[in-house]
């Protein structure tokens, strides 16, 4: 995927790089219908213009962000599989395994709850 390529080779360790491409590769081929982008030097991915999903990387995990209302509805299965939240995104340490399950369902909640919403946030 080249429009993440300038982003991952910014990430220093290896380990963390090789881990967040597979995670955007997974994403891009999972959901074929959603956009890739860079915005505020953060991947992510859109459908119809608006909002889905972003990452991004930090010393010891990769943030998830699926925006407030996606932690809000998965915030029992997010502490099940041992993650850390706040109200705008959850931590993936990179020494854990990646919950691809809690992902899935996520992406296909904020497709389906964002499939008639025309601004890029909610509201």
């Amino acid at each position: 995927m080249e429009i993440f390529s300038e982003y991952l080779s910014g990430i220093d360790n290896p380990a963390h790089r090789d881990r967040t491409e597979e995670i955007l590769a997974w994403v891009a081929s999972k959901f074929p219908n959603l956009e890739p982008q860079i915005k505020w030097n953060t991947p992510m991915f859109s459908d119809h213009g608006t909002f889905i999903i972003g990452f991004s990387t930090a010393k010891h995990h990769l943030s998830v962000a699926p925006e407030e209302a996606g932690i809000a509805h998965f915030a029992d299965d997010i502490a099940q599989a041992g993650y850390s939240a706040t109200k705008g995104l959850f931590r993936i340490p990179w020494k854990e395994p990646v919950n691809y399950e809690l992902l899935e369902k996520m992406i296909e909640y904020n497709i389906q709850d964002k499939a008639e919403y025309t601004n890029f946030w909610r509201k």
